[in-house]
């Protein structure tokens, strides 16, 4: 079956009513200028170029980790060419990072990657006399396991339970083939479904969990040249060493934070909390909160036993990337808008930020059904009670507009024939019952009438249900495998062709049999 798959709609970020107050303002550039460095539009990205050219940069380090992290990895020649390019100067990267999610997590951990592999292929367009390249960031020192140890499919939530500890990344990965196997099991076995459980029970075979996640996004996205980068790595953490010192030293740097922070906060909820210390410890089983002032040697004899919190994690990144751009959700464009003040106390580069692409993606039958019911797109992210009163006010003449509307002419009459102020009230009085009526009666319409649609109420709740499990949105509950399973490589082919991360509004998807 050919599957062309056509942007339904596109609706601005605050019609949504399920993001924060600070994503609204800055998909409609509300947002005060001194929280970011500049905005995300293609005129802004050679300013960027020119100011991160100055920065010092290891390129040669970076390459060499990189080649050494993705041996055995069965990389594209896109991404073998893109590694080897950061050696050269006139080559920068977008990146995004994310937890190391079980099978990938929800799926904005798609979306995540794909506008960043979208937005450097449309800067090469742009400025080809530039290399940019797409890097993932993966978060394996994260050890917020319960984060991460779960996966929802088809509304089936499956656990990967351990009483492993320390960082997620170092994580082995027994258990994790037994929920291959369940899943399997409730999808059938058609071409697709056996292909995704194929490819899950082979990345997941690796030795840990970080290689395991490796191994995947590199099958998934490998072949639009991605780089996939671990900084948990002792030589890069060799020039974080004086980041770590200011931290963990000096404590000078929660200060700067604290006071951009609550600056901040004046305007917008504050994402991250900022402490005294800004880096963990850690082990090959535990990652805790530094708590007291480091040594300069402890620090220097083994920098790769301290790991970037939440707030050094972007000042890492943009210290050993030739970084232009970050692509994050609106939580991580927040905590990053934390930290500009800090970025110029330390003299690197604040990247542009860009809000990742979100999408609502609807299956034909549900589609097609919705518009049945005489609604329109947008209407999706309305309540399902105010949608099912909506369709039935609609389908059905129940509504006592005009006779309420009469009631009021008939009393006005009365009201200019009555001489005698002291009967007003008890005419108001009997306005007010005579309205209360009708609104009753109109109720209790709308109720009968309700039964009698009971089918259509139904389809409204189911396809509301699908589309917004427990109010949330799609991206933030389902996994890619019910979408592979249906649709096989289309599916993130498809979100690759729509996908524009420079188009500030959110998506709404249907897939169509026919070519349009």
């Amino acid at each position: 079956m050919y599957v062309c798959f056509v942007i339904v709609h596109k609706i601005k970020y605050k019609d949504t009513n399920h993001f924060s107050e600070l994503v609204e303002d800055y998909t409609q550039k509300l947002v005060n200028k001194e929280l970011y460095n500049r905005f995300p539009s293609t005129d802004n990205f050679l300013e960027q170029i020119n100011e991160k050219s100055k920065q010092d940069l290891d390129r040669e380090l970076l390459v060499s980790v990189l080649k050494k992290q993705n041996e055995g990895i069965n990389l594209s020649k896109k991404s073998l060419f893109n590694i080897e390019s950061l050696s050269k100067k006139n080559t920068y990267t977008v990146t995004t990072g994310h937890q190391l999610c079980l099978f990938t997590g929800p799926l904005y951990f798609l979306y995540k990657i794909i506008s960043t592999i979208n937005l450097s292929e449309k800067l090469s367009k742009e400025f080809n006399e530039y290399n940019f390249i797409p890097v993932f960031w993966m978060a394996s020192e994260d050890h917020d396991f319960n984060e991460i140890n779960n996966v929802t499919i088809n509304g089936n939530k499956f656990l990967w339970e351990s009483d492993q500890q320390g960082p997620v990344g170092k994580f082995n990965t027994k258990g994790i083939l037994n929920i291959i196997e369940n899943i399997s099991s409730i999808i059938g076995n058609t071409v697709n479904n056996t292909s995704i459980i194929n490819l899950l029970k082979k990345c997941y075979s690796k030795n840990n969990f970080a290689e395991a996640a490796r191994h995947l996004i590199n099958e998934l996205f490998g072949k639009f040249g991605l780089v996939i980068l671990d900084a948990n790595d002792v030589n890069l953490k060799q020039k974080l060493l004086p980041i770590m010192k200011e931290d963990l030293v000096f404590q000078s740097l929660s200060p700067i934070i604290k006071d951009n922070t609550f600056q901040n906060s004046k305007n917008y909820k504050t994402q991250a909390y900022v402490r005294d210390f800004n880096f963990f410890k850690i082990t090959n089983t535990s990652r805790e909160r530094v708590l007291e002032i480091v040594s300069e040697k402890e620090l220097e004899d083994s920098p790769e036993k301290y790991s970037p919190n939440v707030l050094m994690r972007p000042l890492y990144q943009e210290l050993i990337l030739p970084n232009l751009c970050y692509i994050g959700g609106g939580a991580e464009i927040s905590y990053w808008m934390q930290l500009k003040t800090v970025f110029k106390k330390l003299n690197i580069v604040f990247p542009i930020l860009n809000l990742r692409n979100s999408v609502l993606w609807i299956e034909e039958k549900d589609y097609e059904k919705w518009k049945d019911l005489g609604f329109k797109v947008e209407d999706l992210f309305l309540s399902t009670e105010y949608l099912k009163k909506k369709y039935v006010k609609r389908c059905s003449d129940v509504s006592l507009l005009k006779e309420k509307k009469s009631l009021y002419k008939i009393f006005n009459s009365i009201f200019e024939r009555i001489n005698d102020k002291a009967l007003i009230p008890s005419i108001e009085s009997s306005l007010k019952t005579n309205i209360k009526s009708i609104e009753n009666l109109e109720k209790k319409l709308i109720r009968f009438k309700k039964k009698k649609h009971e089918i259509a109420l139904n389809h409204i709740q189911k396809i509301k249900s699908k589309l917004f499990q427990n109010n949330h949105l799609q991206e933030r509950i389902d996994n890619i495998i019910p979408y592979y399973c249906k649709h096989g490589e289309k599916f993130i082919e498809t979100l690759k062709k729509e996908l524009d991360p420079l188009d500030l509004n959110f998506l709404i998807l249907s897939p169509s049999k026919n070519k349009k």
